[in-house]
């Protein structure tokens, strides 16, 4: 499907960007990648990643910001698809500063969204995040109003071939301010307990890899309007301590403010309109134009009140399975 495609990432500078640009250099032939990111260090740092590279040519750099409208005008000229990863995650700063993540996660969807109908994109998936999910942070509810009009989007599509879906993970294992490179950081120092904020606290658990097989799954199979949700594992935090440092003291410090004990994907509110498939989830939209023929073969209409989280998951990582998996995580 990327096979002689121009794609382009916002924010492709980041985790999930160095991490779609190898996977499709991998797997695929495109015509084009451009990574559209506003910080040019980080645009040298990834240029030069990639230089010896078979495929460096078909890479792209274009610096800009998503809150820049006339700037992605520019940057989506001839382009098929955009996957928008580009958002200011970090809770705490967006607390403190919440204009400036309005800015970038409202402001700059919106951007996008028009770009996109204007250049003529082809599909557009968005990443979206578990606190969009009954939202109790500044992040979270930043993220909700991205989704919400990434799915009303395809109201404006026309009869323009283009569609708008939206993918939704937590934490990936491994990113920038979670727990496992802060257990490793204490191990590192010589530390022989690790804090927990909460015994009872869960999250799922997904690699990157993952995370983007996710989005090359929505960009293959969106009608527009769609959240696709991967059936991943779950873990306990208390396990993964266990795993990281056997027999360590596990201190409970308290959960933070803007922290939730579990994550979650699929809210109750939503059990009505998702449906399961073997490897995923999709909720589809509730609104007059959503035509219900695009619901896709082969799943079954989740049950009225059904929740998926990490607190009541089907399936769950053992001590000994969590080790297994941290060998391969790097951290990003």
């Amino acid at each position: 499907m990327l096979n002689n495609k121009t794609i382009l990432v916002t924010g492709g500078t980041g985790s999930f960007g160095h991490q779609f640009v190898s996977y499709v250099l991998e797997h695929y032939e495109p015509k084009k990648i451009i990574i559209y990111s506003r910080d040019e260090y980080k645009q040298f740092v990834m240029q030069n990643e990639y230089r010896q590279h078979p495929q460096f040519s078909k890479l792209r750099f274009f610096i800009g910001d998503v809150r820049d409208k006339e700037r992605l005008y520019r940057a989506f000229e001839g382009v098929d698809y955009v996957i928008h990863a580009a958002a200011q995650k970090q809770v705490p700063a967006c607390e403190y500063n919440p204009m400036e993540a309005v800015k970038t996660n409202i402001n700059g969807a919106m951007n996008v969204i028009d770009a996109a109908l204007e250049r003529g994109i082809k599909r557009i998936v968005a990443l979206s995040t578990d606190k969009a999910v009954n939202p109790i942070n500044l992040y979270g509810g930043t993220k909700l109003v991205s989704d919400k009009l990434f799915v009303a989007a395809n109201a404006y599509a026309g009869i323009k071939d283009i569609n708008f879906s939206i993918v939704r993970y937590g934490n990936v294992a491994g990113s920038r301010g979670s727990v496992i490179p802060f257990f490793r950081n204490i191990i590192a120092q010589g530390g022989k307990s690790l804090p927990i904020t909460d015994y009872k606290m869960t999250r799922f658990w997904i690699s990157l890899d993952e995370g983007v097989k996710l989005v090359i799954k929505a960009l293959q199979e969106a009608k527009g309007g769609e959240t696709f949700i991967s059936k991943i594992p779950s873990f306990k935090v208390t396990d993964l301590a266990q795993a990281m440092l056997p027999g360590c003291e596990m201190p409970e410090v308290g959960i933070r403010e803007g922290e939730k004990l579990h994550e979650v994907m699929v809210t109750k509110e939503d059990s009505l309109l998702t449906y399961e498939y073997e490897k995923h989830f999709i909720v589809y939209p509730h609104f007059e134009w959503w035509n219900p023929d695009r619901i896709q073969a082969g799943g079954k209409k989740v049950e009225e009140g059904f929740e998926y989280s990490s607190g009541t998951n089907t399936e769950w990582l053992s001590v000994e399975e969590i080790r297994e998996r941290l060998k391969t995580v790097e951290e990003h």
